[in-house]
């Protein structure tokens, strides 16, 4: 299972998002936005939003910290 999130360092949401996913005990890349436009430009592509987290779980995209979505593609591993 690959998972990606978009973050920024003033994100209360993408901390939530990131503790959320350690407590389910996967691993996961975190990218940076504000100080990588190219991270920003992929994730902006991908989800067509400039906000964040945004997550991408085995090429689903998740707006936002979604609980219930993150929880419904965790479990398709």
């Amino acid at each position: 299972m690959k998972i990606k999130i978009y973050t920024t360092d003033s994100c209360p949401y993408c901390g939530m998002a990131k503790e959320f996913l350690k407590k389910s005990n996967v691993n996961f890349q975190e990218v940076d936005v504000s100080n990588d436009q190219e991270a920003a430009s992929e994730m902006i592509e991908k989800s067509g939003q400039s906000g964040v987290p945004v997550i991408e779980i085995d090429g689903k995209i998740i707006v936002g910290f979604d609980v219930p979505e993150i929880k419904k593609a965790l479990k398709k591993k």
